[in-house]
């Protein structure tokens, strides 16, 4: 409860969540069937780069600032790859007029690209967090908004009503036994809604986390899955956020040879030694 991601907001880690989960979103639009995005772990939504927290750690330059300006216009990387950044672009600059002020949570960026006929459910522990929730996206019709622990939330909103869609688990790890609740929650929600996209994002601190929480997957009856990993320098233990992964669980097609274009152009984009590092790999079926 005591983790709060304005202080983090726009750093290399929340580059990397969000351009997967705008790609994920731009192939859910596909098909005319309408979808839904839990959010389980959503924040406030928009975070103020100048603002107080945003201030005391400046992690958003090492992230987003290395991709635009100072002026705010965007650093491009090559054609192919800022075709597929241009949803995620396109969710910051709906933001801000002047300069990158303003950036898009994992909420906004789904609500901008979403469509009329799909659903966005946003779930927020934290109480001041989840009352700013209410406040910005209260009259949304199309969002609702809960006030959870996530493993209440899984089991109360899934299956969902449309029968596809993403399922986002972004907890910060501040607890011990944080992949025993991710392994809980996704044993439930699979069994209530097996074809849905889970995204489970997890850091990389020195500390063996990656590696615990792809062999605690690996060890349970999951569908096929991508790992999706950038680390922007060496991982030491007592050396912060390195990096970090997301883990997609039926991923949608394409979306690992999108990732193999611009995850190597965001790494050196983002990298901050000679053991930067991205990849894409296919995490097994257990």
């Amino acid at each position: 409860m005591n983790y709060r991601h304005a202080y983090h907001a726009g750093n290399h880690a929340d580059v990397l969540k969000h351009i997967v989960v705008a790609r994920i979103v731009e192939h859910l639009k596909k098909t005319e069937k309408p979808f839904r995005c839990v959010d389980l772990h959503a924040g406030i939504g928009i975070y103020e780069l100048h603002g107080v927290e945003a201030q005391k750690t400046l992690e958003w330059r090492e992230g987003v600032g290395r991709l635009y300006d100072s002026a705010g216009n965007p650093v491009p990387l090559s054609p192919e790859a800022e075709l597929l950044l241009a949803p995620w672009r396109q969710a910051i600059a709906a933001l801000n007029m002047d300069g990158i002020a303003s950036y898009p949570g994992s909420p906004e960026i789904v609500r901008q690209l979403m469509r009329r006929e799909d659903r966005l459910n946003l779930n927020e522990l934290h109480p001041i967090d989840a009352e700013t929730l209410r406040e910005r996206y209260g009259r949304d019709r199309q969002v609702s908004i809960t006030q959870l622990d996530a493993a209440i939330a899984i089991k109360s909103q899934l299956p969902p009503p449309e029968r596809r869609g993403l399922v986002l688990v972004d907890p910060p790890y501040e607890v011990t036994d944080e992949i025993e609740r991710i392994i809980v929650m996704l044993s439930g929600g699979l069994k209530r809604f097996a074809n849905g996209i889970y995204c489970i994002w997890y850091p990389v601190t020195g500390d063996g986390l990656d590696a615990r929480i792809t062999d605690a997957l690996r060890t349970m009856s999951v569908p096929e899955g991508l790992r999706i990993e950038l680390r922007v320098r060496r991982a030491r233990m007592d050396g912060g956020l390195s990096g970090s992964g997301m883990i997609v669980l039926n991923p949608p097609w394409h979306l690992d040879t999108e990732l193999a274009i611009l995850l190597p152009e965001l790494c050196e984009r983002l990298g901050q030694d000679e053991f930067a590092s991205a990849h894409v790999s296919t995490l097994a079926a257990g």
